[in-house]
């Protein structure tokens, strides 16, 4: 084992896609306008006493401190069909990056994708700083199942099914 891979960011960033992650859609209505991050981070499973779940955001993320503003946030796990949509709402340019895409505005600005397998309406329980990055504990407040479809992983960079990336 080399350290160099350690020292070299950008070479740590691809050996780390070798680990297949989900990708969640994080959204809410700020302010009367819909605002989105997709993040590959996101854990499951890390209280259910009170229930907590996790992503992190980049410090630099331009989107983050509009959405962290809202009351409830609404989390949407990414299914199967949304690699197109998935792409389309990480774009980096804002204005378009709900086009065409089917959303669901719950009762205080959180905001879901159309067609997810999951839906959770958290809130913020808290914020922790870790390096360039800081971790969001959120606090699940509902959740809705919608269907059997499969998660969308992130794996290598390539966006798909689990079975078949």
């Amino acid at each position: 084992m080399t350290t160099q891979i350690a020292d070299n960011s950008l070479l740590l960033q691809e050996a780390l896609t070798h680990f297949p992650a989900g990708v969640v859609a994080l959204s809410a209505t700020v302010e009367g306008e819909r605002q989105v991050l997709i993040a590959s981070s996101f854990s499951v499973g890390i209280s259910y006493e009170p229930p907590l779940v996790l992503f992190s955001v980049q410090k630099s993320s331009s989107t983050w401190p509009s959405i962290k503003d809202a009351p409830l946030i609404g989390v949407s796990v990414m299914g199967e069909d949304h690699n197109p949509i998935c792409r389309q709402l990480a774009s980096r340019d804002k204005s378009k990056r709900f086009n065409g895409v089917e959303t669901f505005s719950g009762d205080r600005d959180d905001l879901y994708i159309s067609g997810s397998p999951l839906w959770l309406t958290c809130s913020i329980y808290q914020e922790v700083d870790a390096g360039d990055h800081i971790l969001i504990l959120l606090k699940i407040e509902d959740f809705k199942a919608h269907s059997l479809h499969m998660p969308l992983v992130l794996h290598r960079s390539s966006l798909g099914r689990w079975d078949s990336i």
